[in-house]
């Protein structure tokens, strides 16, 4: 499928989750770096909460891996590409929201580059988890063993363009040289942008932004 404004989404979803049976209902929010992920999933939460689905989000970020185990491996200069996450404790998280009540996660903050463990707790009354990240819905191991969890999947397309541009200004607020942004954008975040839109699974639904 093709073509979705949010709104559409919002009620396709909504409608959905009416319809299922499920204790949990798990959403994948998937897109390039800048494509908007973290806004638009908040924007979903606070519009299904509206709706009476009490709803969170879990955010692929939170697994980074810390900074000193990327300088071990000497993956700092890539920090953001699918070799640098947790992904088989990001998968052990989704498990475990699937099958317990309660559930404390970790949580990405952009202000000290860092994840930060047991930050949020998604409470027993929580309907709807959105999982947010860039490569959640690629087609390789060991992201495609989350897919199984997954009862609706989103991609967020967006002009190679916007997201440069998008970029760009995301790395300037952290006062960094012309050298250094576009040694993060050119060889790290752009280059993950694309192979997020080409080896990525078929969504069920498309979203530009």
């Amino acid at each position: 499928m093709s073509g979705f404004s949010y709104d559409q989404l919002l009620d396709i979803i909504a409608d959905n989750v009416e319809k299922s049976d499920i204790n949990r209902y798990f959403i994948a929010l998937s897109g390039p770096p800048a494509s908007g992920k973290s806004t638009i999933s908040e924007r979903f939460i606070s519009d299904l909460n509206a709706k009476g689905y009490q709803s969170s989000v879990l955010q692929m970020d939170g697994f980074h891996y810390d900074d000193q185990i990327l300088k071990d491996k000497n993956l700092l200069l890539k920090k953001g590409a699918p070799e640098t996450f947790d992904v088989m404790g990001f998968l052990n998280f989704i498990n475990r929201l699937q099958r317990e009540d309660e559930v404390a996660i970790p949580i990405f903050d952009r202000s000290l580059e860092l994840s930060r463990s047991s930050a949020v707790i998604i409470s027993k009354n929580t309907k709807i988890i959105i999982v947010e990240g860039n490569y959640i819905l690629l087609n390789s191991h060991p992201w495609k063993g989350l897919h199984k969890f997954f009862n609706s999947t989103i991609m967020i397309n967006c002009e190679e363009k916007v997201l440069e541009e998008r970029l760009i200004e995301r790395w300037k607020k952290f006062k960094l040289s012309k050298q250094e942004i576009n040694q993060k954008v050119y060889k790290n975040d752009l280059p993950n942008g694309i192979n997020v839109l080409k080896n990525s699974i078929t969504p069920d639904y498309n979203l530009e932004n």
